[in-house]
């Protein structure tokens, strides 16, 4: 009986991606963002976490990732706790989550190829791994053309694709979004939204922020709802 146990705790483990227990964060020790959160996020699941502005959804991304530390609760990512990782080890976690940020963190005196191997330059890869990496991946999300232009020549649609594009150049295991679709007109926004579902179907998990509900039923059945009162509601 005790072995079966350890074999389904171990299953467990390879199944869940993350998991968010009890977390709560408070700015300035008053202010609260996040209050007694706890979800779990299997490996490969496309989840949306909806909710009204103030809500703390960019927090939650944000502890996902390490940016932020939680006030108190336990955050699990792949196996491993990573609120209570020490600094140094954090980079490391890093290498295996892509992050697509609101005001995608282009930079604009650096072509689109240099921005996205900028996410690969910083972690070591040799120019030769470099270069094929970045020029399949624009390939994938039908950026090639654009490999030579600067951001600001860019449409939204464009420059959301390229950090897309850093985002997973590295084949992440975990892709989160903040609003990834909030400044780009409906089509657009059609059109991204495939693009992450693409992403997916190739078994990266992908966790996106969003305030827009109707968006999150269409492309999936996986929604964690975030009230004004800081914590989970299920949907």
């Amino acid at each position: 009986m005790l072995k079966s146990l350890k074999g389904l705790y171990t299953l467990n483990l390879l199944i869940i991606m993350i998991h968010i227990h009890q977390v709560s964060k408070y700015y300035n020790n008053a202010i609260p963002a996040l209050v007694d959160v706890s979800f779990k996020i299997n490996k490969g699941d496309f989840v949306f976490i909806t909710g009204p502005s103030g809500a703390g959804k960019t927090t939650l991304l944000k502890l996902m990732f390490c940016a932020e530390r939680p006030s108190s609760g336990e955050i699990i990512t792949n196996g491993v706790n990573i609120s209570r990782m020490k600094p140094s080890t954090i980079p490391a976690l890093r290498r295996s989550i892509g992050v697509v940020f609101q005001d995608f963190k282009l930079i604009d005196n650096r072509t689109v190829f240099e921005n996205v191997a900028f996410a690969l330059e910083i972690m070591g890869v040799n120019r030769r791994t470099i270069k094929k990496k970045v020029w399949q991946t624009l390939k994938w999300v039908g950026l090639l053309q654009k490999k030579d232009a600067l951001p600001p020549c860019l449409s939204g649609g464009e420059q959301q694709r390229v950090a897309i594009a850093r985002a997973i150049v590295n084949n992440p295991r975990l892709l989160l979004a903040d609003e990834p679709t909030g400044n780009l007109d409906p089509q657009l926004a059609q059109d991204i939204m495939k693009l992450f579902k693409a992403i997916n179907a190739r078994g990266t998990t992908i966790v996106i922020a969003t305030h827009n509900p109707e968006m999150a039923a269409q492309f999936s059945n996986t929604i964690i709802h975030l009230s004004r009162r800081h914590s989970i509601e299920p949907c």
